[in-house]
């Protein structure tokens, strides 16, 4: 019983109610066919990311939320650009050398490094294939953080980026070549 009265701080419990908030988000922005209003609704999801895994004491975590935010941003402008994105892959792990406490933060690693690529260098179908890699990534970490509702939403994420594969695929099917 011990256990979970200490898990009821009001800290978690925030933790808690701000990853529900990403989960809405989340699912909003990966049901979207649409790259550009993906990535929008991804910077405010990213926020609450970062806000819930700070509230969970996770700061490699959180600090790459964090930084997803303005890779987002960059990605959408400076699509394919090389040195942008080796400097986005740099800042990730310079953020993660600098609050590093153990194994449990490669996931999240991982996560920002694969979401990075993904982002900068791909598009559609490829893109998202290599966010949903991420997701699961994200999932793990979520779930060693103690975030029950940023490990539905991650999990949610990998579920809905799929169907959505799946949706442009049959869209493409169906348009009738020239």
């Amino acid at each position: 019983m011990e256990f979970a009265l200490e898990d009821l701080s009001l800290r978690w419990l925030l933790g808690q109610a701000v990853s529900l908030t990403a989960l809405a988000l989340c699912l909003v922005a990966f049901s979207s066919k649409r790259d550009d209003r993906l990535l929008v609704i991804l910077i405010f999801a990213n926020v609450a990311f970062a806000v819930q895994f700070a509230l969970f004491e996770s700061w490699v975590a959180s600090g790459i939320s964090a930084l997803i935010i303005l890779r987002i941003i960059l990605a959408r402008r400076y699509a394919g650009h090389t040195a942008i994105m080796v400097a986005i892959l740099l800042a990730t792990l310079l953020i993660a050398a600098l609050t590093w406490r153990g194994p449990d933060d490669i996931p999240a690693l991982a996560a920002g490094l694969l979401g990075t690529y993904g982002m900068f260098m791909l598009r559609g179908i490829a893109m998202r294939i290599m966010l949903a890699a991420a997701a699961f990534c994200w999932v793990i970490s979520n779930l060693l953080a103690g975030s029950i509702g940023g490990s539905i939403a991650e999990g949610l994420i990998f579920v809905t980026n799929v169907v959505t594969i799946l949706r442009i695929r049959r869209d493409s099917q169906r348009q009738p070549t020239p």
